[in-house]
């Protein structure tokens, strides 16, 4: 959220993400507010080199351009200080000179030349190569040049390359001389006296600037490198772009308002696989391990401050790895072994619990999407009165329609969740076998407790919580409004009451603590819905093999507006390329002249051969994707790279089991004649590059379980003094057999068996140690290969 904007009026307000110049995110607009709340959560994989993480804070416009009114811009080497804490920053004023992105090439030299007279002068030669990810300039790619200038106190030498035309990496290849110090006897007049001394106080400057043709140049960043540091070496390096020094100064810092982030960053060097077969192998067999709080994975949950820290990588890994359901199984009967009341099963935020929430948000985007999304669509888009609550009723509503419009929705959203035991996946119906069986086992003499243990997650721990919040779990694209949010919330507290009437022994009404919520529910036929619930966990429950969804409608994956090439009617050309709407479903890929008209052009899914990235040099745009089927392939373009990134995901995923996917692909378009990527002058060639994903999996999960490995071990390393702690005093417990010395250092960790809790840290303080080992050859490795001025 945002407080006290400028100007001091109410405005409609809206904040964009941004990566550099490049906007990837865009909350809803909030209306006439100085303070507004967003309340809105963006998780996305970063898929590019960026130097800063940006927020911007616009006054929206109707007729005219949007205002931007301030922003946030956090450097990517600080972003680790301010994540996983909420922090309130001062807007900044946006200043062009400061919006800068990109890399440039240089390779620099300094030449000794003998002049006629015979005496010594140097000449520095600077080979400009090209520059990388220069920024959009409304919206199109930019026309960038370059200035090259030798600057010191009494000179400013400057020459100037070619302008590039619609490009964001222009290829220059241009190289400038200058002279640095001449002989005493040179005296020509048109040139400054530079004596060999000044050497120290010289520097080389490139400026980036886009040809404004008729209107003023645009600053796009600039480098400095003191020519000192050549001395007589020579060497290339990309530099990064900067902001001109006083780009960002301004005396009026304080009055443009407040914006408060909450920022969870993490960034990993991953090394080759081999070097992390120990760590995993320990973290795989945890399981096996007897007790289970002596295994690699309960020990990490023990250690993190936080443990939903610990949880994603695990849960990540072991679910790559098949091993998921035993060690949950392994850490819930743990957790029932503490569980005195059988209707307090699962209640807690234990890892145990913590594991099967994670699990349920990988493993269930695609069955809420089936689920919930058509009956979240309504009631977002055309929503109906549902305030029930006498003390927020608001004057003209009526408590009888709004109960009416109330059941209406809980009954529909009700019937998708109890029909839809078929689109379960397995992995959630295998948990929650086990999870049954394990209650079932530690109270037998309850028979409501093995639907309790069901229901308290799927029910309320995910049906419930993403109808609440269906923008978290990407069935809306942004938080709803205040009047749409109450509704949801209602039907919320109704799916988790509804849940819970197949295992609760007592009164159903007496658990409400709102008497409206208690007159709400009486319209309900108790048995009915009991035995609704009872046959849905049953079947979810069940380990039984479905037959495959033989569903009616297609379920929506993704829409969304881009831009894409007529396919091979004209020319290349900015005409090529049209807005259009695009919509995949799990059965065809279309798109549309607008949103809700009907399909220009369809793609049965099963005729998709592949989809990859698109090189930027075969039309000069960026974010360019290829969907390649029978006939000529689409060229789209995406809004960002996260957004590209986003798209080529759901479009791989939902095809990946096309048994006729290519192998080969082409990585740049057929223009003119010829391939631009191959030079090959048939249309229908094999591809010249291997496809990303060539082999049929059927699997909707895509993770790296080396990148999650190395995510473990930084967390095992953040903890090593924990770790050493921990290992002391399962020494002295095993040593001494008598009571814990210094309790307080320990006395919040599980230690079961403590020869076998100290045998598992032992390893682990070994493995992270030979890891640490590897990681600082890595890193002196790279600190001896990068060059100055180099990323």
């Amino acid at each position: 959220d945002a407080k006290h904007l400028v100007p001091n009026k109410m405005r409609d307000f809206f904040c964009t993400i941004n990566l550099d110049q490049e906007e990837v995110f865009r909350t809803q607009v909030v209306e006439k507010s100085l303070s507004p709340y967003f309340g809105e959560e963006f998780y996305f994989e970063i898929p590019r080199t960026f130097q800063w993480l940006s927020f911007y804070i616009y006054d929206k416009s109707v007729l005219q351009k949007d205002l931007r009114i301030g922003k946030v811009s956090i450097k990517k080497e600080d972003l680790r200080n301010y994540t996983g804490k909420e922090n309130w920053f001062m807007l900044q004023p946006v200043d062009s000179n400061s919006e800068v992105q990109g890399k440039v090439h240089l390779e620099l030299k300094l030449n000794e030349l003998i002049t006629d007279n015979g005496s010594v002068c140097q000449q520095l030669v600077v080979h400009i190569k090209e520059c990388h990810g220069l920024p959009l300039i409304n919206g199109q790619n930019c026309d960038p040049y370059a200035t090259v200038s030798l600057v010191g106190p009494s000179r400013n030498d400057q020459k100037k390359t070619k302008v590039k035309k619609k490009t964001s990496n222009p290829q220059f290849n241009e190289t400038f001389y200058f002279e640095v110090t001449r002989s005493s006897s040179y005296t020509k007049k048109s040139q400054f006296q530079v004596e060999e001394e000044d050497i120290e106080k010289l520097e080389v400057r490139v400026d980036l600037w886009n040809n404004g043709n008729l209107v003023q140049d645009v600053f796009l960043g600039e480098i400095k490198v003191p020519v000192k540091v050549l001395r007589n070496d020579s060497f290339q390096a990309w530099y990064l772009l900067q902001p001109r020094e006083n780009g960002n100064k301004s005396s009026k810092t304080d009055d443009l308002g407040s914006l408060r982030l909450n920022i969870c960053y993490t960034e990993d060097s991953v090394l080759p696989s081999e070097y992390y077969a120990s760590l995993r192998n320990l973290l795989l067999k945890s399981s096996d391990v007897q007790p289970i709080s002596a295994s690699a994975a309960y020990i990490l949950s023990e250690v993190c401050r936080d443990k939903y820290d610990a949880v994603l990588p695990l849960v990540r890994l072991l679910l790559h790895h098949h091993k998921l359901v035993p060690f949950v199984a392994a850490v819930a009967e743990l957790d029932l072994k503490d569980t005195q009341e059988a209707n307090t099963v699962f209640r807690g935020n234990s890892l145990a619990t913590r594991c099967v929430d994670e699990m349920m948000k990988i493993v269930g985007k695609h069955y809420l999407k089936v689920t919930l999304k058509p009956v979240i669509d309504e009631i977002c888009e055309s929503p109906k009165p549902c305030e029930i609550d006498p003390i927020k009723l608001r004057e003209g509503d009526n408590v009888e329609i709004n109960m009416e419009n109330l059941r209406y929705y809980v009954d529909k959203v009700f019937r998708e969740i109890v029909r839809s035991s078929i689109s379960c996946p397995t992995l959630m119906c295998d948990v929650f076998y086990s999870l049954r069986h394990l209650a079932a086992k530690r109270f037998p003499n309850d028979p409501h407790v093995q639907y309790s243990a069901v229901s308290s997650f799927v029910f309320l721990r995910f049906f419930a919580v993403a109808v609440v919040s269906p923008h978290t779990f990407h069935l809306r694209p942004h938080h709803p409004d205040a009047q749409t949010s109450r509704t949801l919330t209602l039907i919320s507290k109704a799916i988790q009451t509804l849940g819970s009437w197949g295992s609760l022994t007592k009164s159903k009404l007496s658990s409400f603590k709102e008497t409206f919520m208690c007159e709400f529910f009486k319209t309900f036929q108790e048995e009915k819905f009991t035995e609704s619930v009872k046959k849905f966990l049953d079947d979810v429950s069940s380990t039984e093999s479905k037959e495959p969804s033989g569903l009616s409608e297609p379920v929506h994956l993704k829409e969304g507006e881009m831009y894409k090439r007529a396919q091979g009617r004209t020319r290349i050309g900015k005409k090529n390329f049209k807005k259009r709407w695009f919509c995949l479903t799990t059965r065809e890929f279309t798109y549309h002249k607008q949103q809700d008209k009907e399909p220009i052009f369809t793609i049965p899914i099963k005729n998709i051969l592949a989809v990859e990235k698109l090189d930027e040099s075969s039309f000069n745009k960026k974010n360019m994707f290829q969907v390649l089927h029978g006939e000529k392939p689409l060229y789209i373009q995406a809004n960002n790279c996260v957004e590209a990134s986003e798209w080529i995901e759901a479009l791989c995923r939902v095809t990946r089991c096309n048994q006729k996917r290519l192998s080969f692909y082409h990585p740049s378009a057929f223009l003119n004649g010829n391939w631009l990527c191959c030079k090959a002058t048939i249309e229908n060639t094999v591809g010249c590059a291997r496809c990303t994903a060539d082999v049929p999996a059927d699997t909707q999960i895509e993770i790296d379980g080396d990148r999650e490995t190395e995510r473990i071990y930084s967390l095992f390393t953040i903890n090593m003094s924990k770790l050493q702690k921990l290992e002391e005093a399962c020494g002295s417990i095993a040593v001494y057999q008598g009571p814990r010395k210094e309790p307080d250092d320990y006395s919040n960790f599980t230690i079961e068996d403590s020869v076998a809790t100290f045998h598992t840290l032992k390893q682990i303080i070994d493995i992270v140690e030979k890891l640490n080992e590897s990681h600082e050859k890595y890193r002196k490795k790279r600190s001896s290969s990068a060059k100055y001025g180099s990323e």
